[in-house]
């Protein structure tokens, strides 16, 4: 096991990280811009080093100071939280060639999920229900042959970034013309990559998320689901489990589905499979969030797993199914008890209310 994590994150996320790595005996190794010098997670961890000015750019992003202080500083594994570089695949490698864990999944699984598009593609290949879609449009001529194909109403999506940016609505083909070049123009100057593709929409529609956890050596599995379909503009304001559309029988399916969307690539540690479900609960693949995200606490409750503590086991090269190693039971091992739902007050703050309260295991 680690001695020393470096935690490059700020904030709640910061603060849950550092708390497990106290229970756990790991001495934990927090880095604070300038803005932050007086920040919780600075105060709460072993050991606190400046890494720069207030702007994200020149502190929390460079991931050259933030290997320079690991290694500086001893740290066996980095933990990225959500947000930041948890999702930045060359940071990934780049803490693999330096002999530094990366407490997520490998750099190529980032990339294999990271863009909408090839996810779509790799659920396809491993027969996850999709929704009628295309793959990259290379023009509005080519936007408008595949709307008449797969029928209006469309969604016209970015291909990369998330939180509801680069989505358009659209009804009919004078909207799509409209949309097409705003969502491509959002996505460049968003998230640097400007590729854009369809998606049948679905109206009166539900979004639900599978939490999934992967060891790297073949054993993937779900660990059930929350409604987030409390969304406003594209994204999420609440997110409760379980959900009031998913049965035994349903939970079973989309679970196995979130988990054939993640073996094929031996996917390593936590992430989220996103799902679209129409009126008849019928459910389809949307993307897949290769990081913790902020609403674990929801999961955490009716499981009674520590998911952070698994990450770091599992990085650590821990097992499913072997409690001791992970944490993280077999499927058939993994049950589920209650209900959680964020408090309305505080939604933004992990804070949560539960029907039961479970004792996270060791």
């Amino acid at each position: 096991m680690f001695k020393k994590v470096l935690i490059a994150n700020r904030g709640a996320i910061a603060c849950r990280i550092i708390r497990t790595l106290r229970d756990m005996g790991i001495h934990s190794l927090a880095v604070y811009s300038e803005a932050d010098k007086a920040s919780m997670h600075v105060t709460q961890a072993d050991e606190a080093v400046h890494i720069g000015p207030s702007p994200a750019s020149e502190s929390y992003l460079d991931y050259k100071k933030i290997l320079k202080i690991a290694r500086e500083y001893g740290a066996e594994a980095i933990h990225p939280g959500y947000g930041f570089l948890s999702e930045n695949a060359g940071f990934a490698e780049m803490c693999e060639q330096e002999g530094i864990a990366f407490i997520g999944p490998t750099g190529q699984q980032i990339r294999d999920f990271g863009l909408k598009h090839t996810a779509r593609m790799l659920a396809a290949e491993n027969e996850v229900p999709l929704l009628p879609g295309t793959g990259l449009l290379d023009d509005l001529e080519h936007a408008k042959r595949e709307a008449i194909r797969i029928g209006y109403p469309v969604m016209l999506k970015s291909t990369a970034g998330g939180g509801g940016i680069g989505m358009q609505l659209c009804w009919s083909e004078e909207g799509l013309s409209d949309a097409f070049h705003s969502v491509e123009r959002l996505a460049r100057s968003n998230f640097s990559q400007g590729g854009i593709f369809l998606e049948k929409y679905v109206e009166k529609a539900r979004h639900i998320e599978v939490q999934i956890f992967g060891d790297g050596k073949g054993s993937v599995v779900a660990l059930g689901e929350r409604d987030c379909s409390v969304q406003r503009r594209n994204q999420k304001v609440i997110e409760e489990t379980p959900s009031t559309i998913v049965d035994a029988d349903m939970r079973a399916r989309m679970g196995a589905a979130a988990v054939r969307a993640a073996q094929e690539v031996g996917y390593r540690n936590a992430g989220t499979v996103e799902f679209l479900v129409d009126a008849e609960r019928n459910f389809y693949f949307l993307e897949m969030n290769t990081r913790l995200q902020v609403e674990h606490p929801v999961t955490e409750l009716i499981t009674g797993l520590d998911l952070v503590k698994s990450q770091i086991r599992i990085a650590a090269g821990g097992r499913i199914g072997d409690i001791g190693s992970s944490g993280i039971p077999a499927q058939e091992d993994i049950a589920m008890r209650g209900a959680a739902i964020p408090k309305p007050r505080s939604v933004s703050s992990a804070m949560l209310m539960a029907t039961t309260m479970p004792t996270l295991s060791p």
